[in-house]
């Protein structure tokens, strides 16, 4: 890699870690106290990172309002089709979000709750029951892998058990009004569709 040239070894070896580290987790945010590195580094070889990201057909995008790397495959490779579960929680996510930060400064974390989820849930009536405790926790997990959020407690059963949700989220779900997330849900619950189908739009697609 000849346009690696002129960087120590230490920082080349950093360079493969952290594409490795986009490819597999779409995300890369400041907010994140163990990725800040990360991030900073990033945006020091950001030419470096967008010529060799796109020659494997990688777009990468940096939103230093956001304080969030993302990236994305124009030629919808290696992309991940979440499961309906997973797209509604995340919407949901989108919308507590875009709530409790009216209620913050810019400098603020956003942290909600696992009661906030299922009153959301509820509220929307996408089902006549609550989200099971394995599919909640999965779609958790997968939302943390993408760094979308973070698990403050680790139980995540508890109502009290608080989510960090990350900025990243503005980049994942990219509704310009918010009502729009609203609409999705309402399709969704007209849809009846089970827990297990994939939903393929767009907006729910991840790198």
């Amino acid at each position: 890699m000849d346009f690696l040239e002129g960087m120590l070894q230490k920082d080349k070896d950093e360079f493969t870690r952290i594409c490795n580290r986009l490819i597999s987790n779409c995300f890369v945010c400041r907010r994140n106290e163990t990725a800040r590195g990360d991030y900073y580094f990033i945006t020091r070889y950001k030419e470096k990172f967008s010529q060799y990201l796109a020659v494997l057909g990688y777009r990468l995008e940096i939103n230093e309002e956001y304080g969030v790397v993302q990236l994305t495959n124009p030629l919808n490779y290696n992309r991940y089709n979440m499961k309906l579960f997973e797209s509604i929680i995340l919407l949901i996510l989108r919308i507590l979000y875009d709530e409790k930060k009216r209620e913050l400064s810019a400098s603020d974390e956003v942290i909600v709750n696992m009661g906030d989820i299922h009153e959301k849930f509820l509220s929307l009536k996408i089902r006549d029951k609550m989200i099971d405790r394995t599919t909640l926790r999965n779609a958790v997990s997968t939302l943390r892998r993408f760094q979308l959020v973070e698990v403050l407690d680790r139980e995540l059963s508890n109502e009290d058990s608080r989510l960090i949700i990350y900025d990243s989220i503005l980049m994942a779900v990219r509704v310009e009004d918010i009502k729009l997330a609203y609409e999705k849900l309402e399709n969704y619950r007209k849809g009846g569709k089970s827990n297990e189908e994939t939903d393929e739009s767009e907006t729910d697609q991840l790198a």
